[in-house]
C-alpha cells in the first residue's frame, strides 16, 4: 500500500510543478515573461499550496481513507486540465488588449486566468499532508514517513521542472502538455479508487479519463493567438513565435508581441529600425572605408535582418551569429530568407558564445535587449570586457536599447558601463520608435570622423556608381541627424549588480500605464 501511496506523492509533486511551469508558458505567450509575470505566477501558486496544504491536513483527520485523497487527486487532476480551455478566451481578449495597451482589460485577464489555476493546485495540495495521514500508523514514526513522503513529493516536483520547456511544450504544445500530465495524474488517480475501494468506485470517475483523452485527441485547439497576418506560430523551449505578413513584409513577434524582432520585404532593405543602424558603428575611425569592415557578430541574431544588410553593404563579409533558441534560426531560415552563405547562426546563449569564440571582430552588434525582457549578464561591465576582447583595434560595438518618452535610465546605465571598458561612446535616437543606439569604440575616436567618412562615402557614390550601397549612407545620415548628448553617468553595471528588471518595470509600467490614463479621458 505505502509504495502505491509514494507513488501517487511523486506524480502529485512532479504534476504540480509541471502545471507552475506549464502556466508561466500559457501566460508568457500573453502577458511577457518578465519578473513581473513570473512573481505573480509563483506566489500564487504558492498561496494555492498552503490553502490546500491547511485544507488536507484536516480533511485528512476528519475522513482518513485513502478512497477520500484519490477522489481528491481524481478532481485535481481533471480540473488542471480543463484549465487552457477555459483560459483560452479570455487570453485571446488578453492578446488584443496588450496589442492596443488597454492596461485594465490586460490586469482584469490576467487576474483571470491565475484565478482558474486556484481550485486544481488548492486540490493537488491537499495530497501530501493528507498522503502523511494516511502513512502514519505509529506516532514514532510520524518524522521518518513525513520526511520520505515529502522527499519523494520533492523529488517529483524536481522531474516535473523539466518535463515541460524541455520536451513537451516544444513537442506538442502548452495546452496537450497540460492534457498531458492531467491524463496521466488522473490514470494515477483511477488506479488508486481501484486499489482502495475496488472498480465501481473508480467507475464513478472514468468519465473524467474520458473526456480528458477526447480533448487530447480531437479537440481542435485552433491558433495560439488569431493576430491579423498571422502565417506561422510555433511554441520552443525559449519562446512562442509568431510570424505575421502585412503589405508584402514579414514580421518576428515572440512571446507578448510588443516588440517586432525581425523584418523582411523581397526587395526593401532599409526598415527605418535599429537593424540597419549597427553598421554605422566602424566608421567613427577616421578614412574608413567599406572594405575595411572585414567581419561582424550579432548576439540577438533572431531572423537575420541585421545580417542581411550587413551582407548589403559589407559584402559577403564573415558574420557569426548568435541566437539562443534554435527554433528562431529555423524561422528564420524558411520565413525570412535567413540563408546568406557567409551567415553562420550559432544556437547559443550569446555571452558564453562570444566567451568562447577564438575570432576577433570588426563589428559586434548587440541586440538581445526587448524591454522589459533584458538578459542582465548582457548588460555588465564584465560582458562588455568579453566584447572589446573580441574585437580588432579598429572595432566597434552597437547595442539597441529601449527607452520611454521620458525615461532615459536604462540608456544612462549602459553608456555609464560602456565608458568603463571603452574610451569614445556615442548615443542616437531612432525616429518614431522607443529604440536608441548606443555605440563604443577601441580606440578613441569624434563624430568629426564619421562627418568626414560620410562626405568622403558622398563622393564615391556619385563617383563610382555601385561602389558604396545608398543604405549605408542614409544610415550615416539618420545618425548625424538623431544624435544625442553622451550621459555622464556614473552608473556601471556588473555582475554582482545589474538592476535591469527594476529598472526596465519602471520604465515600462509608468509608459503603459500612464498611457491608458491618457485615452481614459
Amino acid at each position: 500500500m505505502n509504495r502505491y501511496l509514494y507513488f501517487t506523492v511523486f506524480v502529485s509533486g512532479l504534476t504540480t510543478l509541471a502545471i507552475e511551469l506549464s502556466a508561466s508558458r500559457l501566460l508568457g505567450n500573453v502577458f511577457g515573461t518578465s519578473n513581473l509575470v513570473w512573481a505573480a505566477i509563483i506566489g500564487l501558486i504558492l498561496i494555492y499550496l498552503t490553502v490546500g496544504y491547511f485544507l488536507g491536513g484536516r480533511w485528512a483527520d476528519r475522513s482518513p481513507h485513502p478512497q477520500t485523497m484519490y477522489a481528491i487527486l481524481a478532481w485535481g487532476a481533471f480540473l488542471a486540465g480543463l484549465v487552457p480551455f477555459f483560459s483560452r478566451p479570455v487570453l485571446w481578449l488578453a492578446a488584443d488588449a496588450f496589442d492596443q495597451l488597454q492596461m485594465g482589460a490586460l490586469l482584469g485577464a490576467f487576474v483571470s486566468v491565475l484565478a482558474l489555476f486556484s481550485v486544481p493546485v488548492t486540490l493537488l495540495g491537499t495530497i501530501s499532508p493528507f498522503a502523511i495521514r494516511l502513512a502514519v500508523k505509529d506516532s514514532r514514526q510520524a518524522g521518518t514517513l513525513s520526511g520520505q513522503i515529502y522527499a519523494v513529493s520533492t523529488l517529483g516536483s524536481f522531474i516535473g521542472t523539466y518535463l515541460p520547456g524541455l520536451l513537451l511544450i516544444p513537442l506538442i504544445g502548452t495546452i496537450r502538455t497540460f492534457l498531458v500530465f492531467s491524463i496521466v495524474l488522473t490514470l494515477v488517480a483511477l488506479i488508486g479508487l481501484w486499489r482502495t475501494a475496488g472498480w465501481k468506485k473508480a467507475a464513478l470517475y472514468a468519465w473524467m479519463l474520458v473526456v480528458l483523452a477526447f480533448l487530447i485527441l480531437f479537440q481542435s485547439l485552433g491558433p495560439v493567438k488569431k493576430t491579423v497576418g498571422q502565417i506561422y506560430e510555433t511554441e520552443s523551449a525559449y519562446n512562442y513565435i509568431q510570424v505575421l505578413e502585412q503589405d508584402g513584409y514579414r514580421y518576428l513577434r515572440l512571446n507578448e508581441g510588443q516588440g517586432i524582432h525581425s523584418v523582411w520585404h523581397p526587395t526593401q532593405i532599409d526598415f527605418q529600425g535599429p537593424w540597419e543602424q549597427f553598421l554605422v558603428s566602424p566608421f567613427f575611425y577616421p578614412d574608413m572605408r567599406v572594405q575595411d569592415v572585414k567581419s561582424m557578430a550579432i548576439v540577438g541574431l533572431a531572423a537575420g535582418t541585421t545580417a542581411r544588410e550587413a551582407t548589403a553593404v559589407f559584402g559577403p563579409i564573415p558574420i557569426d551569429g548568435f541566437e539562443i533558441d534554435p527554433a528562431i534560426i529555423a524561422v528564420g531560415r524558411k520565413y525570412f530568407d535567413m540563408n546568406e552563405p557567409n551567415l553562420h547562426a550559432i544556437a547559443q546563449d550569446g555571452r558564453w558564445g562570444l566567451a568562447h569564440s577564438q575570432k576577433k571582430y570588426t563589428l559586434i552588434a548587440v541586440d538581445a535587449y526587448r524591454p522589459p525582457y533584458i538578459p542582465a549578464h548582457l548588460t555588465t561591465r564584465e560582458f562588455f570586457q568579453i566584447v572589446r576582447d573580441h574585437l580588432t583595434e579598429d572595432g566597434a560595438v552597437a547595442i539597441n536599447v529601449g527607452r520611454s518618452p521620458t525615461d532615459r535610465e536604462l540608456i544612462n546605465g549602459l553608456a555609464g558601463t560602456l565608458q568603463s571598458v571603452f574610451p569614445s561612446i556615442y548615443v542616437m535616437d531612432i525616429p518614431d520608435t522607443f529604440n536608441s543606439m548606443i555605440y563604443a569604440t577601441v580606440q578613441p575616436t569624434n563624430v568629426a570622423n564619421l562627418q568626414e567618412n560620410y562626405i568622403q562615402l558622398q563622393e564615391l557614390a556619385a563617383n563610382s556608381p555601385g561602389s558604396v550601397h545608398p543604405l549605408l549612407i542614409q544610415v550615416l545620415e539618420r545618425f548625424m541627424i538623431n544624435q544625442q548628448p553622451t550621459p555622464k553617468s556614473q552608473v556601471v553595471f556588473t555582475d554582482d549588480w545589474s538592476p535591469v528588471e527594476w529598472i526596465t518595470n519602471n520604465m515600462v509600467l509608468s509608459y503603459v500605464f500612464s498611457k491608458d490614463i491618457e485615452n481614459l479621458h
